[in-house]
């Protein structure tokens, strides 16, 4: 599928995945008319990532893309999410990108949201080598720093650590996949190609939440 020409939404984390697939539908040609970002109940922090929403307020001001946020409960999620899509489609918005890899389940998730919609999905990332795309990401000049691991996985200590070559390497050590697509880390990007200025965050203390490490992170 082309993106060419075509106004689309990225589906935002905040982190990593979602910051390459946005760079590579600008470099084919996308028009990116908004950030969808879903957050936890109470509409402060990003599902996952929990991120705060003046953090995906400054990327997005860096980015020049207004920011489009809902909050839901994992239970309403799914609803909710279409909701804002069919809000998209009425603008004239049909496309969508997203940063997922190669777990299919995801992929399914999306076409199974986005098809009785009208929403073509576009997937830039998708069934390409984890660690290329870690290379691809460091090497465009994007800057990216850990907020939450899985404390199965990997240590504490990992949190605030910018990633880089040697960052992946170590997390492969400890037995996690470098790119974090099983949900072994999740990032925040705070500069790179697409931003007109580095976003600024402050790192607080970690605290432990449903099996992960999570960095309080303030904008």
């Amino acid at each position: 599928m082309t993106i060419q020409d075509k106004a689309f939404f990225c589906s935002w984390s905040g982190g990593k995945d979602s910051c390459l697939a946005l760079h590579r539908a600008i470099i084919k040609g996308g028009r990116p008319a908004c950030l969808l970002t879903m957050l936890a109940e109470g509409g402060q922090k990003s599902r996952s990532h929990g991120l705060p929403l003046q953090v995906l307020q400054n990327q997005a001001r860096s980015l020049g893309i207004p920011l489009a946020v809902r909050s839901a409960s994992w239970e309403e999620y799914t609803p909710v999410f279409a909701e804002v899509l069919r809000e998209f489609k009425s603008r004239e918005i049909d496309h969508g990108v997203f940063g997922d890899i190669d777990i299919a389940d995801h992929l399914h998730w999306v076409e199974s949201v986005c098809k009785p919609i009208g929403i073509k999905p576009y997937h830039p990332l998708w069934q390409q080598p984890r660690k290329q795309l870690l290379t691809d990401f460091l090497e465009a000049g994007f800057k990216a720093t850990i907020v939450v691991v899985q404390a199965s996985k990997l240590d504490k200590s990992f949190l605030g650590r910018e990633l880089s070559a040697a960052v992946l390497e170590e997390i492969e050590a400890e037995g996690a996949d470098a790119a974090g697509e099983n949900g072994e880390y999740h990032t925040v990007v705070t500069d790179g190609p697409i931003f007109s200025t580095p976003v600024t965050i402050k790192l607080g203390e970690p605290f432990e939440e449903e099996g992960y490490w999570f960095l309080n992170v303030l904008g």
